[in-house]
């Protein structure tokens, strides 16, 4: 009996050693959520459960919703793990790093068709995501506008910056963080991006610059920058402004030069003063890279510019932020000197097919149109031409069930009456992931033609609720309700609620913004 006793007294003293994680204390445990635990888990045991956990969240290659890129290579992967330590800020420490960053600008201004000099750089920074590097180009605009009203003693405390309502959210926080006035081109069905000529109409003399869109959140669509640069020309010549143009690239910025090169939307027009894009879009990064380019080193106000050499070196910095990771900046690099021009337009190519072909395979279900345009991002937007049976939100949460992530929305102002849903074709969708795709959604679409229509549905909610004692008498089906007394009383209660709900529509937008993520 001693050894046995000696061997149990063992097992006890070392249990978070020798027993399985399930078979230990963590397996029938909750672990503290809100407050920090008192005591020590062991490494494997926090592994697994967090791990656990995580089984929960969708697979990142299903969500069609996001723009963000889900797959690199595996050279690239060893590169970032490599990184992930770096403080990419840390400019003296790490020199290399700071050296790809100045090269990555250079590349993609000159992609841009920036007029740079040869042997000049390219003024620009690398920032977290689209987001940062509108805010940047934004501050740039206003302090610029301010300096120049200053100078001719005019009024500086009323700036204002033209977009279209479809832009992304970050464009409202800009405003509302940097108090500027956003005046924005409403929508109108069948035409959902900016109109130039009503953007000019809300311009003035304390416009700090005109935002266009290359790649609309709600439907890939390119603006007409072109035309907005010849009408905004005119405009200042006969008002005497100076107001200039911004392009949110965020999602068409890695799309156009590839795609559509003789496309002038960039650099090429001369009130193009600023350009942002998301390097962890189509720029094939993970997320938490973007950029902002300037025309020139006059677009960018030197007073915002800061100087600091407690790291080790004078570092001249232009950032929202401080410190960030510099394994984004190396893995942009990477991609660009991997895959170079043809590698880019090849993936874009791929892209821009298997769009077209999930774009014509959703058509010819017959219960579909479409919303997004041939040029433009590689998106698939797409709406019921009948809505009477049920809607794209019921769309969406059947495609759920079968793992795909595919976000329904409405349209933003004043087109809000039009939803949608939207496939985000990135590089690793393939054709036969696209076919599966549409399976599903044929799949979805038998199994709500089984069922009783959205306002049945929502009728005999209404008839149960406002007639409980229907349920016990076991009229709480669709057709027993609709052979109810109530049923027209219930029908009643639907519009009126339906009518004076406030709901959905501005949730609905707010939500498509978001899944636009910079």
């Amino acid at each position: 009996m001693v050894p046995h006793e000696a061997s149990s007294e063992h097992s006890e003293g070392s249990s978070h050693l020798l027993d399985s994680t399930f078979g230990s204390r963590y397996g029938q445990s909750s672990l503290p959520k809100y407050s920090l635990p008192e005591t020590e888990t062991p490494k494997d045991v926090a592994y697994q459960i967090i791990s656990d956990e995580l089984m929960l969240d969708g697979n990142p290659r299903l969500n069609l919703a996001s723009f963000v890129t889900t797959w690199m290579e595996p050279e690239c992967d060893k590169l970032i793990l490599s990184a992930l330590n770096k403080n990419y800020i840390d400019m003296d420490e790490y020199p290399i790093t700071t050296e790809f960053q100045d090269r990555c600008v250079n590349m993609i201004a000159r992609l841009f068709n920036a007029p740079i000099e040869d042997g000049k750089q390219a003024i620009g920074a690398g920032t977290v995501g689209s987001s940062e590097a509108i805010m940047l180009a934004g501050l740039a605009f206003k302090r610029k506008w301010q300096n120049e009203r200053k100078a001719a003693g005019l009024p500086y405390d009323k700036p204002n910056l033209v977009t279209g309502a479809n832009v992304q959210v970050c464009w409202e926080k800009f405003a509302r963080y940097f108090e500027v006035e956003l005046r924005d081109v409403k929508l109108r069905e069948d035409y959902y991006i900016m109109d130039p000529a009503k953007a000019i109409e809300l311009c003035d003399e304390n416009t700090i610059c005109v935002c266009a869109i290359l790649g609309s959140t709600y439907n890939g669509e390119f603006e007409d920058v072109k035309t907005l640069n010849d009408l905004l020309d005119k405009k200042n010549k006969e008002k005497g402004w100076n107001i200039p143009i911004h392009v949110d690239a965020a999602s068409g910025g890695f799309i156009a030069p590839f795609l559509y090169p003789h496309l002038e939307w960039d650099f090429r027009l001369p009130l193009v003063k600023s350009i942002n894009v998301s390097g962890h879009k189509y720029g094939l990064v993970y997320a938490g890279i973007g950029w902002v380019i300037w025309r020139s080193k006059d677009d960018l106000p030197e007073e915002l510019v800061f100087h600091v050499n407690y790291l080790g070196a004078d570092q001249p910095t232009f950032t929202l932020n401080f410190s960030k990771g510099a394994y984004q900046v190396i893995a942009q690099y990477y991609q660009l000197i991997r895959l170079g021009f043809e590698g880019y337009k090849n993936i874009m190519e791929n892209c821009a097919a298997n769009a077209k072909a999930l774009a014509q395979a959703i058509v010819d279900t017959g219960r579909f149109k479409l919303l997004s345009k041939e040029v433009g991002v590689p998106v698939v937007a797409f709406s019921l031409k009948d809505r009477s049976e049920h809607d794209e939100f019921e769309i969406a949460d059947g495609l759920r069930r079968y793992g795909w992530t595919v976000p329904a929305y409405t349209m933003a102002p004043d087109a809000e009456k039009v939803s949608l849903l939207r496939v985000v074709v990135r590089e690793d969708f393939s054709r036969s992931l696209g076919e599966r795709l549409v399976t599903d959604l044929k799949r979805v679409l038998q199994s709500l033609d089984a069922q009783p229509s959205k306002l049945i549905q929502a009728v005999t909610a209404a008839v149960q609720e406002k007639h409980p004692e229907l349920a016990h008498k076991g009229a709480v089906t669709a057709g027993d309700v609709q052979k109810s007394a109530a049923f027209d009383e219930g029908i009643r209660n639907h519009v009126h609620r339906k009518k004076h709900s406030g709901h959905s529509g501005h949730k609905k937008h707010a939500l498509a913004k978001t899944n636009g993520v910079c």
